[in-house]
């Protein structure tokens, strides 16, 4: 006697189906193109998540080097010298700061003079 598998397949088809809302066509409705079409969503997501930091950084130091050009210092410079002056704040931080506190990121940069 052969196993159908009705319920198993049934539930697990429906699953894949479910987060496959929202495309088009046959990979909402087909289990086979919906399937694919989840699995590669799945490597983008997988992907972008380790992305999306690379990006962040290149976002804080842009926003660092804007604001430091208007203090009169390079990028890179001042990366040295906050270095040299052991001044343990990461690019997250200063760009915060270059941002919402102007006043405390002008005097950050004269202590790196």
């Amino acid at each position: 006697m052969r196993v159908t598998r009705g319920s198993v397949r049934h539930n697990r088809h429906k699953k894949i189906r479910k987060l496959a809302k929202g495309y088009r066509g046959m990979r909402r409705t087909t289990f086979k193109k919906a399937n694919e079409a989840v699995m590669k969503a799945g490597e983008h997501a997988y992907i972008d998540r380790k992305k999306k930091k690379r990006v962040f950084r290149q976002l804080w130091i842009a926003r660092l080097n804007a604001a430091v050009r208007e203090q009169g210092v390079s990028y890179s410079r001042f990366i040295k010298a906050l270095k040299d002056k052991k001044i343990e704040l990461n690019r997250k931080t200063l760009s915060e700061l270059a941002i919402n506190e102007p006043k405390v990121f002008e005097k950050v940069v004269e202590a790196t003079k």
